[in-house]
């Protein structure tokens, strides 16, 4: 496929997973959260028990849909290969200090994208630390950061992650007594769309982001660094999109689909520094890992073990986010979640540095 017909497929997907997106929201999601990877981990932990904050606790179809989606087209285009072995616990870590940054600000890169097409200022002020952060761990590529080579593992090693979630879908469907659920209006956890349209949503997007290759990391990575802007488009293409689907349904459903400004927007506080900072924070770890969350999901369904110990790292995050009272609320951010990203901040300055000038002296 030459650069043309490259972009115009990325833009065309990028356009149907906001869509998409827009459309969960209409189905039963909460507000500018159809999709929002770190969220939907928050949710999934807690369904699974790993925290107990009742008003997150459900576990998420759409993810299972993202990993499986890929996956599967993976299997089809002869692209599964697993591969793995590329310094796994320092990706752990690495997860599980995004996942800080992103419950600081309340959403991954691909929410803070939903939020602004739902207009939520906030989310200006969040993308702006997120290019910071990329600008920072840009940095330390072109200085030479490497957490090295990857090596070929055996199929059964790739298969793994989707067996995964397979038995997540059928846990949520059994419903058995040891799974954890939001009760009726308890918070975000309760608010979802069908089961079936969650996992066929989830099944698309994956398709769509395995194929385009879609990062929003990497679209600004890599407009920085190579002026080359065919991944960012695929992010400018889901803001549009979502964008004019959330004025449609505004305008002829009535509902609060968009709602421009700082104050009373949905699952999103209005202190612009940590917004800033957890950002800046998601951004800087996300380039080291090399991609953003849904990067990391959708090579997990490409058998890329260390992506499944990257996001193992976003599911750590988040059950001690919500165990120790880090994550962030609508009332803004708590003590304890400033205090721990700015000890994730050092702690992504020192493996940036381990890493390239390290790297250097060896």
């Amino acid at each position: 496929m030459d650069l043309k017909n490259e972009k115009v497929a990325i833009v065309a997907g990028g356009a149907v997973i906001g869509v998409i997106a827009a459309m969960l929201v209409f189905f039963g999601n909460p507000a500018n959260m159809g999709f929002c990877i770190a969220c939907f981990i928050r949710d999934t932990a807690g369904g699974l028990g790993l925290h107990r904050a009742e008003a997150v606790q459900y576990i998420r179809p759409e993810l299972v849909g993202l990993v499986l989606g890929s996956f599967l087209l993976a299997l089809a285009k002869k692209e599964f290969s697993p591969r793995g072995g590329s310094a796994p616990m320092t990706r752990f870590v690495l997860g599980f200090c995004v996942m800080i940054g992103a419950l600081m600000f309340l959403g991954c890169p691909f929410r803070m994208i939903l939020r602004i097409a739902g207009g939520d200022l906030n989310a200006v002020v969040g993308l702006v630390g997120f290019v910071c952060g990329i600008l920072a761990g840009t940095f330390f590529l072109n200085k030479g950061f490497s957490l090295h080579r990857t090596y070929r593992l055996n199929t059964s090693e790739g298969l793994i992650w989707p067996i995964v979630q397979v038995i997540l879908i059928a846990l949520l469907v059994a419903a058995p007594a040891f799974i954890f659920f939001s009760a009726e209006g308890a918070g975000p956890g309760a608010k979802h769309a069908a089961v079936g349209i969650s996992l066929v949503a989830g099944l698309i997007v994956g398709a769509i982001a395995q194929h385009t290759r879609l990062c929003m990391v990497g679209g600004i990575r890599d407009f920085v660094l190579f002026r080359e802007n065919k991944l960012l488009l695929g992010f400018v293409a889901i803001f549009v999109a979502a964008l004019v689907t959330n004025l449609i349904l505004a305008a002829t459903t009535g509902g609060a689909y968009f709602n421009l400004g700082f104050e009373g927007q949905p699952v999103a506080h209005t202190d612009g520094l940590w917004n800033f900072l957890g950002t800046l924070l998601m951004g800087f770890g996300c380039v080291l890992l090399g991609g953003c969350p849904l990067r990391q999901m959708i090579l997990s369904g490409e058998g890329n073990a260390d992506s499944a110990v990257a996001i193992l790292g976003l599911v750590a995050g988040a059950a001690f986010a919500h165990n120790f009272g880090l994550a962030s609320s609508g009332k803004g951010a708590t003590l304890n979640g400033q205090i721990a990203v700015v000890v994730c901040l050092v702690v992504v300055i020192a493996i940036a540095c381990a890493n390239t000038f390290g790297n250097k002296k060896a």
